[in-house]
């Protein structure tokens, strides 16, 4: 094996794990029935275009509706308009895009059938701000959150309070008809709920709850939301029971991780062993966790190589200004301090979506050598993370991992390829 390549490995496996989550690939094995009445669909996130496209391609009866990707994620759909807007913050665009998606289900009846297409970026591209929020404070609500620390779950709980389609409104609003939510989840856990604040799912926390989340985290909320969350916390909402409505998360961390797994035992031959697909955390402290588990498990093995995979998304703190880069070069730059001083470990770390933070980048590479390479360039990896520029200091070494835009989203993708000892 001596032309053997272990970024080519990492490489594939993480295409190996993207495929797993395909919209052509998994929309059309999870159709619903045909109603009596009228289909629409409706959708919203980073793979709903996608997710829309594969539907109307695989749907043998009449079809309209309407989804909202950010720009740049369309897809040529004939019969589902497909609107753009922005992510992460939400702009106007995302204004019109939510109302279009309440107007799409207004009307229906009991024969007819609502298609939710949800996955993860949802969130930013539906904004609906109760009466008295306005646009702007949406937007001040979200940089907050963003840079706050706190998980993906716990941001989308706030979301879910300060919105008038979030947390299963869409679905109210489409009265009688039967919905169908199709997700894929870019949440650990996969509670649907919390993918892009459940527009079509009732549950996922109450105003009380959202408050407390603010107050830990130290946000400082625009006083319309403040007094929002204050209000709804002395009113309990009731939702009408949906007992003939049905969720399904086709795509997850969780079966991507099994496929790449799979291809790397049945492919290469090589061992390969899921960690978790639900890490959550601080980016730098788990690319610290992940160099030290590599090191103690590559010491303990015997003869042969390994694979280590996981997934889940974690979340970087940064309260002021910030670089270039995301929390998959923040988790990298740590990985490679980590691993500084030992031999034969090498990792790829990257958003299964194609995007890390504010980069062009999926995400990076790291390895056993990565100290010598940013050394070598004069690159300090402590100044780089301090200032949450690692994205700009590993592109100077050439350890960017590039795809463009993936048309799906489940989260976070980390796979590390350890050299058996002595090789």
């Amino acid at each position: 094996m001596d032309d053997f390549n272990p970024r080519a490995l990492l490489q594939d496996l993480f295409y190996t794990a993207v495929a797993a989550a395909d919209p052509m690939k998994v929309v059309p094995a999870c159709l619903p029935q045909i109603p009596r009445g009228r289909t629409i669909v409706v959708g919203a996130g980073k793979a709903s275009a996608r997710m829309a496209l594969a539907f109307e391609q695989a749907w043998p009866g009449d079809m309209s509706g309407v989804v909202v990707t950010p720009y740049g994620h369309a897809e040529p759909c004939e019969r589902i308009r497909v609107l753009e807007a922005a992510h992460p913050i939400p702009d106007g665009t995302g204004l019109q895009a939510s109302q279009a998606l309440l107007e799409a289900v207004a009307g229906l009846t009991s024969d007819d059938l609502v298609v939710a297409l949800i996955s993860g970026g949802g969130s930013a591209l539906l904004p609906a701000p109760p009466p008295g929020v306005t646009l702007a404070d949406e937007q001040a609500l979200n940089a907050q959150l963003l840079k706050s620390g706190l998980s993906i779950s716990e941001m989308n709980l706030v979301r879910r309070q300060v919105s008038l389609i979030k947390g299963g409104r869409l679905a109210q609003a489409a009265g009688p008809a039967h919905v169908v939510t199709l997700v894929i989840s870019d949440v650990p856990g996969d509670n649907p709920a919390h993918v892009a604040s459940g527009p079509t799912v009732s549950g996922g926390g109450t105003a009380i709850e959202a408050l407390a989340v603010a107050q830990r985290a130290g946000l400082d909320l625009p006083p319309a939301i403040m007094e929002h969350l204050q209000e709804s916390a002395q009113v309990v909402e009731i939702q009408a029971v949906r007992q003939h409505d049905t969720v399904r998360v086709i795509a997850s961390a969780a079966l991507s991780l099994q496929a790449a797994a799979r291809h790397c035992r049945e492919h290469y031959g090589i061992a390969c062993e899921i960690l978790s697909d639900a890490v959550e955390g601080e980016a730098r402290e788990i690319g610290t966790d992940h160099a030290l588990r590599a090191r103690q498990l590559q010491a303990a093995r015997g003869a042969g190589p390994l694979v280590l995979l996981s997934g889940g998304e974690t979340t970087v703190t940064a309260p002021g200004n910030i670089g270039r880069g995301g929390r998959n070069t923040e988790f990298a730059m740590s990985f490679a301090l980590g691993l500084h001083g030992s031999t034969g470990i090498h990792a790829l770390v990257a958003d299964t979506d194609g995007v890390d933070g504010n980069s062009a980048a999926a995400g990076a590479y790291a390895d056993s050598d990565s100290m010598a390479r940013l050394h070598g360039a004069a690159i300090d990896p402590l100044e780089a993370l301090a200032a949450h520029d690692t994205g700009s200091a590993l592109a100077k070494v050439g350890d960017l991992f590039v795809t463009g835009h993936t048309r799906t989203n489940v989260n976070d993708f980390r796979a590390i390829y350890l050299e058996p000892r002595g090789a």
